[in-house]
């Protein structure tokens, strides 16, 4: 990774990319609705993605997982329904971690070449490849067909009499067997039966996990013992240490540039702090974002656990959202980054991901132009990664009811479904643009604009952040509640910032403090000539210290104003 880069990622839902299905049935089989493939991006597709501005691609949900469709004629054994959300499955209940799905492949048992070609493909296009490391659980009925000669599976030599042991790949619930509020029948001949019962992958260590839990899925042990005070048993080391660190070289070896660590603070930070440095040793370009939620636990992760980037959720993102939805005040994103205290730069942020609804879905924004002025923030604030998830830069509502996914704002990981926009996008592998309204161009192309001047631009690539908000409480005419202003600086480049969350335009002026000027080093003239990076527009700003210089925006609107020193 050149420290020179600005991570931007684009994260696709790998199977639903390329579905053209157009008449896809609520709940429908693989046969009914079909399915995207790997070969769906092709050279085209991936310089598109490029050309968005993305330097990495995350495809979510390469490896194997737990699925209703029946490969049992390729030696894939099936899995019983009753423990397999939606038809096609969660990509993150892991059926093999030696394994690509094989709904994604054009000859099944070619997969991990397809996969292979796909990676290098991609690396082609100059994008680098990020995919899904589910460390925490793995499907009820986990079983490697194609496991490397040698690999002892998970669960194989556990001993089943005991709730806990350190070398014991699960936990379990002695002389219980699974129970619940599942149905263990689910239109299947026979019930599904698990004796002793395994703890479920949410951390629920009984036989009963509810309709809410994660109940397709069990807890992988690391050798902490939760039902005795979190006891952690980790030397020797714990059986699951030394297998799950053979998965993670067995993927860095098929030549990817990183992994998204699924719920990384369910597993101990200890087990990270041991097998990320064994993996960089062989694969030092390897970089690790952490999926946490606790900040209590970020400095942990990064220092001990020694994780590149974690997703800044209940910080940035958050604060970000409800700004957008109009519930909060913009004087609170100065508290985001000073809570952080220097590691922002190790922070992930983002709008969308395949967990949170979407911008243009009715439960956040009911418009994706709602959300420029919080996506400049995101992508200019600091020099760490930003990331899209595949269809927010055209506007993807996500309000389909698809099957087990209801209507909630998300686009599916559960069903075999099209993805609209994309689709339309796609245009049968054109990428012509034919079947995109006018809007959805316009939010395309703010996107791809915004995404290239991250590493485009010295300053916001690399550059000091400066943020005015503290110069601006008070300010008559600047609302700081709904309006936010920040420099961006590198050599003689000064970026200047300006985003109105309000839904009516507003002429902000800006108070720029003595002390900008002199951190930033600006020299002092009455006018500096300006040009609006998002659209290319030059205009005059009088800027003097402590006084105010105004801006015209938009309603939701954003202006990035670019000042050659």
């Amino acid at each position: 990774m050149g420290t020179n880069e600005k991570i931007v990622i684009y994260q696709v839902f790998t199977r639903l990319f390329g579905n053209s299905n157009t008449r896809c049935k609520k709940n429908g089989s693989l046969d009914d609705n079909g399915c995207g493939k790997l070969a769906d991006f092709t050279t085209k597709a991936l310089s598109e993605i490029k050309n968005l501005g993305a330097t990495h691609i995350w495809y979510t949900g390469i490896i194997e997982h737990a699925t209703q469709t029946n490969y049992s004629r390729y030696g894939i054994r099936p899995d019983h329904p009753a423990v397999v959300k939606g038809k096609a499955g969660s990509p993150y209940a892991i059926k093999d971690y030696y394994d690509v799905d094989p709904d994604m492949a054009n000859s099944i048992p070619d997969r991990m070449k397809e996969f292979e070609n796909l990676v290098k493909r991609s690396h082609k296009a100059n994008l680098k490849v990020i995919i899904d490391f589910v460390p925490n659980h793995v499907a009820r009925q986990y079983n490697s067909d194609a496991k490397p000669e040698g690999v002892v599976d998970l669960g194989e030599n556990d001993n089943k009499e005991v709730a806990f042991s350190p070398q014991n790949n699960f936990y379990y619930i002695p002389g219980q067997p699974l129970q619940g509020e599942i149905d263990l029948h689910m239109n299947a001949p026979e019930e599904y039966v698990e004796n002793p019962a395994k703890a479920t992958g949410n951390d629920k260590f009984d036989s009963w996990p509810s309709i809410n839990d994660w109940y397709e899925t069990v807890k992988l042990n690391y050798g902490v013992d939760y039902m005795n005070w979190r006891i952690g048993y980790f030397d020797p080391v714990p059986d699951t240490w030394n297998k799950m660190l053979e998965i993670l070289l067995f993927w860095a070896s098929k030549d990817i540039d990183g992994f998204r660590c699924d719920m990384a603070e369910m597993v101990p930070v200890e087990f990270w702090g041991w097998a990320i440095p064994q993996v960089k040793e062989q694969y030092p370009h390897i970089i690790f974002i952490a999926e946490v939620y606790n900040p209590n636990e970020y400095r942990n992760y990064i220092f001990n656990g020694h994780f590149d980037y974690l997703y800044d959720k209940v910080g940035l993102y958050d604060t970000l959202r409800a700004l957008t939805c109009g519930h909060e005040t913009a004087t609170h994103i100065p508290f985001r980054w000073q809570s952080l205290n220097g590691i922002e730069k190790n922070m992930l942020n983002f709008l969308e991901n395949h967990d949170e609804q979407r911008i243009a879905s009715d439960f956040f924004a009911g418009n994706p132009f709602k959300a420029i002025p919080a996506m400049v923030v995101s992508a200019c604030m600091n020099t760490n990664p930003v990331m899209i998830y595949f269809g927010q830069e055209l506007g993807e509502p996500g309000m389909d009811e698809e099957g087990f996914s209801g209507r909630d704002g998300r686009t599916t990981i559960f069903d075999y479904w099209t993805v609209d926009t994309i689709r339309r996008w796609r245009n049968g592998g054109k990428f012509d643009g034919k079947q995109l309204t006018k809007e959805e161009k316009k939010l395309q192309s703010f996107y791809s604009t915004l995404l290239n001047l991250c590493n485009k631009e010295k300053a916001i690539r690399e550059g000091n952040f400066f943020d005015l908000t503290y110069a601006n409480l008070e300010g008559i005419v600047f609302n700081e509640h709904r309006q936010y202003a920040f420099f961006r600086k590198a050599g003689k480049e000064l970026i200047f910032i300006v985003v109105n969350f309000d839904d009516k335009p507003a002429a902000p002026c800006v108070k720029i403090p003595t002390h900008a000027f002199d951190y930033l080093g600006i020299p002092f003239k009455e006018s500096y000539k300006a040009k609006d990076l998002l659209t290319g527009n030059t205009e005059m700003l009088t800027m003097a210290p402590d006084q105010c210089t105004q801006v015209l925006l938009e309603a939701f609107g954003a202006k990035i104003l670019k000042i050659k020193l």
